[in-house]
């Protein structure tokens, strides 16, 4: 009779499979952790925190101060290199150049004054052969002393307390003058800045000027001529587009 071995079986019990899983787990917790640090102290960088934010931001604060100056350097080198700076600066000229002309500059310089007023004489006094026109001042009287300044040079003009242009127009109503929109009573002050010498001798050498002498000496119309060493003149303020124009022939 042949005896059989007999073999002693047990079942795994709970505590068997809780190791190798508790196991895997540490495992993986010491792996991500290696992976965050990086091979370095988590507990060391979190205490340098602060240092870090400080150094980053010094290297931010030097970065822009860097990017500013480099910034001017290029605007600086850019005014400098245009090509077209050479052209931009001619155009500002010719600006400058027509700004004076149109009257939009302030002047001041040496120059002469002419002053034309009515005649004291009264409408029964007067001489055989005259007028009650023959005795005031006419808007060709004023506008024959302005045509002689801007012939001989005048750099700019004012009648009464307004800056005038060479498109200034000049009216009279009976003993009035209308300039610009406002009105005048003599004496008119006719004032022009540019070389007295000059502006003196245009003043005699103008026809219309020496028929009004005629009239000073007949009827006794006001005319005075005063040199200044300085007048000062604001700019212009009117407009500078002519609101009608005809071709000329």
């Amino acid at each position: 009779m042949v005896r059989r071995k007999a073999f002693l079986t047990t079942r795994p019990g709970p505590w068997s499979i809780a190791v190798p899983v508790v196991a895997v787990l540490a495992g993986i917790l010491f792996a991500t952790s290696g992976s965050a640090a990086q091979g370095r102290s988590l507990r060391s960088d979190a205490a340098g925190l602060p240092d870090i934010i400080r150094e980053q931001t010094q290297d931010n604060a030097r970065m822009t101060g860097d990017l500013e100056q480099l910034t001017l350097e290029v605007d600086e080198l850019t005014r400098d290199g245009a090509p077209g700076n050479a052209a931009i600066e001619e155009l500002e000229r010719e600006a400058d150049a027509l700004g004076l002309a149109a009257g939009r500059t302030a002047l001041e310089g040496p120059g002469v004054e002419v002053q034309l007023d009515d005649s004291d004489l009264s409408s029964d006094r007067l001489p055989p052969g005259r007028t009650v026109d023959d005795i005031v001042v006419h808007q060709q009287d004023v506008q024959a002393v302005v045509n002689a300044f801007w012939a001989g040079g005048a750099e700019a003009m004012m009648i009464q307390d307004q800056r005038i242009i060479a498109t200034s127009a000049v009216r009279c109503v009976g003993n009035t003058l209308i300039l610009q929109g406002r009105v005048y009573s003599p004496p008119y002050r006719i004032r022009a800045i540019g070389d007295p010498d000059r502006l003196r001798d245009i003043l005699g050498q103008s026809p219309e000027i020496q028929i009004y002498q005629e009239y000073v000496k007949a009827v006794g119309l006001g005319y005075e001529v005063i040199t200044h060493d300085r007048l000062e003149f604001p700019a212009y303020a009117g407009s500078i587009t002519p609101e009608y124009a005809t071709v000329a022939r």
